[in-house]
């Protein structure tokens, strides 16, 4: 039997973020899928690539519905990797492949198709890292762009068949704990599955019942939620004081810019960055579907016939030139929400930051934080 042959060694050289800032002559170093080794302040190995813009960690994204035209309900594994593959394009290394409040059938089709891409992936994919069921246990007063006739209650056989299905995949749901069976479901299953609070009308001291019940992540802050109001805080507020994953859709329409800057800066080490988008990202204007609901995405955003916004056109590149160019936070802070912090909340050690020993995922942004080169396990995205 003849030895394997070496890992291909490559360097990358030029400004990067590293150890929480941005610095000049970093040279990457590349051996395999890995980061061999991290220097600063050398000159450029023989051989390197010059990096043009910023190296940056790989962006993780903890909501993403669709893209290119595809969505992860359609159930099938050519939807699934044509998801991934316009996602990695725009600098996203992995993601939670994330549902929508349907019949049973129809999101187990969509959990097992997204586990048969996690379980193949192809080097211009973003990898599948995890399973987001948003709904269908959620509030029908904050059903937003969830389908008010499959919203329901709780029922622990249909939860056990999408966990079986998604396999070893880490799972987030997305629950309302005003809906009936919730806060069992979080008691019950806090081990396996990380509950997100969203798309609920509850209190906060509902709220914080489900947080101590096991809950540890909010979906889409300030959306789909009560207003936060200084007498009575609510979802919102109970978030803000938690210890919870906040997400964050940053498209400047679903959050003011203002509230962008001031969530992240209330919760610099919690903030995960969301796309949050549905099939029509990267998509001309026109009608779209989304779980059974018709959308028109016209002038930048993606919205129901009654006007309530359906979803986003984000690309996580386009997240962290808002959370810049809008809300004023600076590169050095808005990176980690984009990268550390989701990576983190979905347990991926090896992913979110560039040191030595992780993931070779990484970005190269141009002078406007435009996604020029992805590389996923050190192999260069096609662009």
């Amino acid at each position: 039997m003849s030895d394997s042959p070496p890992a291909r060694r490559q360097a990358l050289y030029g400004r990067a973020f590293v150890d929480g800032a941005v610095r000049d002559a970093v040279t990457v170093e590349i051996e395999g899928p890995r980061v061999a080794a991290v220097r600063v302040g050398e000159p450029p190995p023989a051989g390197s690539e010059q990096i043009a813009g910023i190296l940056v960690p790989g962006f993780v994204d903890l909501h993403v519905h669709g893209g290119a035209g595809a969505d992860f309900m359609d159930g099938t594994v050519e939807a699934a990797r044509r998801v991934c593959a316009f996602h990695a394009r725009h600098g996203t290394v992995a993601l939670a492949a994330t549902t929508l409040s349907a019949g049973r059938a129809e999101i187990t089709a969509a959990i097992t198709a997204a586990a048969a891409v996690a379980d193949d992936p192809r080097p211009e994919e973003a990898r599948v890292a995890g399973i987001h069921l948003e709904g269908p246990y959620l509030s029908p007063a904050k059903a937003g762009a969830q389908d008010p006739a499959a919203l329901r209650a709780v029922d622990r056989d249909e939860v056990a068949e999408w966990l079986s299905a998604a396999g070893d995949l880490p799972v987030t749901m997305t629950v309302a704990p005003e809906v009936p069976g919730v806060l069992e479901l979080i008691a019950r299953l806090a081990g396996r599955v990380t509950f997100s609070l969203g798309h609920t009308d509850a209190d906060e001291t509902l709220t914080h019942r489900a947080l101590t019940a096991g809950a540890r992540r909010f979906t889409h802050l300030w959306n789909a939620m009560p207003s936060l109001h200084h007498r009575h805080p609510g979802a919102v507020g109970a978030a803000l004081a938690s210890d919870a994953t906040l997400e964050l859709i940053a498209d400047g329409l679903h959050v003011h810019p203002l509230l962008l800057a001031a969530t992240a800066r209330a919760a610099p080490r919690r903030v995960a960055l969301i796309t949050d988008a549905m099939r029509a990202a990267g998509m001309p204007q026109g009608r779209y579907a989304l779980a059974g609901l018709d959308v028109e995405v016209r002038d930048g955003s993606a919205r129901l016939a009654n006007g309530s916004l359906a979803g986003s056109l984000l690309t996580m590149d386009a997240a962290v030139r808002t959370m810049v160019l809008e809300a004023g936070v600076r590169l050095d802070q808005a990176l980690p929400l984009a990268s550390e912090v989701p990576a983190s909340a979905l347990g991926l050690a090896a992913k979110g930051r560039i040191v030595p020993g992780a993931d070779a995922d990484l970005v190269e942004l141009d002078g406007e934080l435009r996604a020029a080169r992805t590389w996923i396990a050190g192999v260069a995205v096609p662009a």
